[in-house]
């Protein structure tokens, strides 16, 4: 089947992209284990687990790079294992390292995978220049890949997943290696992309970051699925706060008034940290601290609502 074939094969009633019951052994090493998972389209969902914990198999194994053992993955309802070239012309894969070619430049590296796309050859120039200008390497264009530092390859290797516009993302720890300004332009740019009806799936491992940019999440252990979670489960699950204030005798003492549970966490300033159910009672409380004379210095979450999640799973350390 070509290119042109495959792009006109029938889309089923699945939009985004699943699996179910899929398994990936390497000898005997169960690396995925019946897992079940769905990223739906037009948002953005985490991919959350120890290391080990099978999610870059299951990465590949989406990307149709690695066939399942058993179970069925769809994307955009395609079978990647009967419709290869259909489906990965719906995906655009991010690994974890920009890989081969680094002799060539960055213009070079997004030309030739537009060619591989087989993209119209007439707008390939200007596809390739507004994508450099979107990950902010125009000025880097015909430098070879082996000069960038590895923040500057993870945004052309972005690049290079978007370059046929698909409709399926799949990045493996896009923001590793970036600064913090650029982390803040990857989260608004997933979020623009999710806003623009892709499915978009991040494994990451900085999971504060996650809450910012996620929808959803589906946690792993031990290559199973282990939880799946909308970011606003996670939010009414409650979650840990931590407060600092000028006297900690008199916040412990109007906690235990209050007939809340607390936890004295040590440290150059030392604060005190407790577990809040939702916003509203974080703002009650904070009030309520203020009207009692407290000098509160912060009061803010602990964790992301996604880390609480992880962190009260019963899931296998790395």
């Amino acid at each position: 089947m070509s290119i042109a074939e495959s792009s006109r094969v029938p889309v089923g009633d699945a939009p985004g992209v699943s699996a179910e019951g899929v398994s990936r052994r390497f000898g005997t090493v169960h690396a995925v284990e019946h897992i079940d998972f769905h990223a739906p389209p037009g948002k953005v969902t985490a991919l959350i687990g120890p290391n080990g914990a099978g999610k870059t198999t299951l990465l590949l194994m989406l990307a149709s790079l690695l066939r399942p053992d058993s179970g069925t993955i769809r994307i955009n309802g395609l079978d990647p294992l009967h419709h290869s070239a259909a489906a990965r012309l719906r995906i655009g894969w991010m690994p974890d390292t920009l890989g081969v070619w680094e002799s060539l430049t960055a213009r070079e590296i997004l030309v030739q995978m537009a060619r591989f796309y087989r993209l119209p050859r007439a707008g390939i120039a200007q596809r390739v220049a507004g994508l450099l200008e979107l990950v902010r390497l125009d000025t880097l264009a015909d430098q070879p890949a082996r000069v960038l530092s590895r923040g500057q390859q993870q945004r052309l290797s972005l690049a290079r997943a978007l370059i046929h516009d698909p409709s399926v993302l799949l990045l493996d720890e896009p923001a590793s290696g970036l600064d913090p300004g650029s982390r803040v332009e990857l989260r608004n740019l997933l979020r623009r992309l999710a806003g623009e009806g892709k499915a978009v799936v991040v494994s990451s491992h900085v999971l504060s970051e996650l809450d910012e940019i996620a929808d959803g999440a589906v946690f792993v252990s031990q290559g199973r699925t282990v939880k799946q979670q909308t970011l606003e489960e996670a939010a009414l699950q409650g979650r840990r706060y931590a407060i600092t204030t000028l006297d900690n005798a008199a916040l412990t003492a109007k906690l235990s008034e209050l007939g809340l549970e607390y936890r004295v966490e040590a440290g150059r300033r030392p604060s005190v940290t407790l577990l809040l159910t939702h916003d509203d009672g974080a703002a009650a409380l904070l009030g309520e601290l203020v009207r009692s004379g407290i000098g509160v210095v912060s009061f803010a979450p602990a964790a992301g609502a996604l880390e609480e999640t992880y962190m009260n799973l019963d899931t296998e350390r790395p």
